[in-house]
């Protein structure tokens, strides 16, 4: 599995332990951090959210995790590229839903909103589960790609 993540200077010490957990429990995944290029570069974090979300719907990333200070703006941004769904999640149950309920590729955080101990168990959760084919949600996701691909034809 390869996971893009990224974070602006609110969420870097909240992506800085969520990745090293990842790299230390799950060695076989492949963690591309797409944060900000240098400390000193100036950069929003909807910058970060685009780059995270293109890298998942057209780079051949499996699924994606960005950090802001709520996780809001990240997941709005990153719900702007096609394809994606991205879902803000403070709970293992929301993480557990969004994978298989929603087939959310992203999972975005607040930094500000959540400690350390439970981001692990959050992302823990989201890796886990898979998305659940043929289940009452499949029609549902299926509307929301149709939806998606309407309005991606009308631009």
């Amino acid at each position: 599995m390869r996971i893009a993540v990224g974070s602006d200077d609110a969420g870097e010490a909240l992506l800085s332990v969520v990745s090293a957990y990842i790299r230390q429990a799950h060695p076989e995944i492949e963690i591309a951090d797409l944060s900000a290029p240098a400390a000193d570069h100036v950069e929003y974090y909807p910058d970060v959210a685009e780059r995270v979300a293109v890298a998942v719907a057209q780079e051949g990333f499996d699924r994606g995790i960005l950090v802001c200070g709520t996780g809001i703006g990240m997941a709005i941004t990153a719900c702007k590229v096609p394809g994606v769904r991205a879902a803000l999640c403070h709970d293992t149950y929301s993480a557990e839903r969004a994978r298989k309920s929603n087939n959310a590729q992203v999972l975005t955080m607040g930094g500000r909103v959540i400690g350390p101990e439970l981001a692990k168990t959050i992302v823990e959760t989201w890796l886990q589960a898979e998305y659940e084919e043929g289940t009452p949600s499949a029609p549902k996701v299926q509307r929301m790609i149709e939806i998606d691909r309407k309005y991606q034809a009308q631009r």
